[in-house]
């Protein structure tokens, strides 16, 4: 049997194990459940990845989240108030547009500012939209104008946020982000792997998919609701082995709660005391890459990853039972339909880096 999993157990105990939880959290800590996030969490995978950039652009995130928080009021089909978010949204572009620009190196000021005046053109095709109450065109209009504020944001990020701890400097480590096309027998996943937040988890993945490890591998755990994983090497290794030293590549738990200068490593929450912490990276969507490590130690994680088929009822985002257990190194940004077909029969056919693999480092 395959060791290398989630420390939760099989789906079945999970969901006692998340309703005991929730129990004793209703009968001794009420004040504490009233402090959780109960369905607000945000659950859009890019608008996750966008909230994990480690930028300060205090304007430019105002004008995304004002941009994002319209959901609100689109799902209660509101669009006398949403009309008005958005044209509050360009009035703050407007008004802030020389602001936002002095963030910029003098290198980045031409792309910015085309950056700029693109996002201007989106918002306006957002606003006639959202008048003429055309919910298909609003969304369609509203993700390519997230898109190029993501992408002004991401032009935004300096140096490595933090310096990876010494001891491990051998393994191989991902300083910036980079997109993965996973094709499978139902189809083709595309993921975003995120080394700002996970350098090492997603390194070790980057690093494997650039070796080839993860083509023709199978699925071998599939539970409706909860988990998709492989990884699992054939043969008697359960993870992987490198081949100069014959010894399997062990890759620490790494999990950055927000607020966090760095990384918490081989900690949980529950380790550090902090059992209402948030992490950077969230089980929070459908498609969240994880990385599988035994039940019984929490630096053995090497070459087993699963894909969480996150479950609002069962596995409620800031309330299930795998945050600050297992690291999130990732997103399936493209494909989600293809993760509901994917079972124990199927397996990995390839998996390539497409884009950011000069962020990948072997080692320090």
């Amino acid at each position: 049997m395959d060791r290398r999993s989630f420390q939760t157990g099989s789906s079945a105990g999970y969901a006692l194990k998340l309703l005991a939880a929730c129990l004793v959290t209703l009968l001794l800590a009420p004040v504490a459940w009233a402090a959780l996030p109960q369905g607000n969490a945000v659950k859009d995978p890019e608008a996750i990845l966008r909230n994990a950039l480690p930028i300060e652009a205090p304007v430019l995130q105002d004008l995304q989240h004002r941009l994002e928080s319209t959901s609100d009021d689109l799902r209660a089909k509101r669009w006398k108030p949403l009309a008005a978010s958005v044209t509050r949204c360009q009035a703050l572009l407007a008004t802030q547009r020389i602001a936002i620009l002095e963030r910029f190196a003098a290198a980045d000021q031409a792309q910015a500012t085309e950056l700029l005046d693109r996002l201007e053109k989106q918002l306006r095709e957002v606003a006639m939209a959202a008048e003429s109450q055309d919910r298909d065109t609003f969304l369609a209009a509203r993700r390519a104008a997230l898109t190029t504020l993501g992408n002004a944001e991401a032009r935004l990020v300096g140096p490595f946020p933090f310096q990876i701890p010494a001891e491990f400097d051998a393994l191989p480590r991902l300083l910036g982000r980079a997109t993965v096309s996973i094709s499978t027998s139902k189809g083709d996943l595309t993921a975003v792997i995120d080394g700002y937040n996970a350098p090492l988890t997603g390194g070790a993945f980057v690093d494997l998919v650039e070796r080839g490890f993860y083509d023709g591998l199978p699925f071998t755990r599939a539970e409706d609701f909860y988990v998709l994983q492989s990884g699992d090497p054939k043969g008697e290794a359960t993870g992987y082995v490198d081949p100069k030293s014959g010894v399997e590549r062990h890759v620490p738990l790494e999990i950055r709660i927000a607020g966090d200068a760095e990384p918490i490593y081989n900690q949980t929450f529950e380790d550090v005391g902090r059992y209402k912490a948030e992490a950077v990276l969230p089980f929070a969507t459908y498609g969240t890459l994880g990385w599988a490590h035994s039940d019984g130690h929490l630096d053995d994680g090497s070459s087993q990853f699963f894909f969480f088929l996150y479950e609002p009822e069962l596995t409620p985002a800031g309330l299930n039972l795998v945050d600050g257990r297992n690291a999130v190194f990732g997103y399936v940004v493209e494909g989600t339909d293809v993760l509901e077909e994917l079972g124990v029969d199927d397996r990995i056919v390839s998996a390539r880096v497409i884009e950011g693999a000069e962020n990948l480092k072997p080692h320090a």
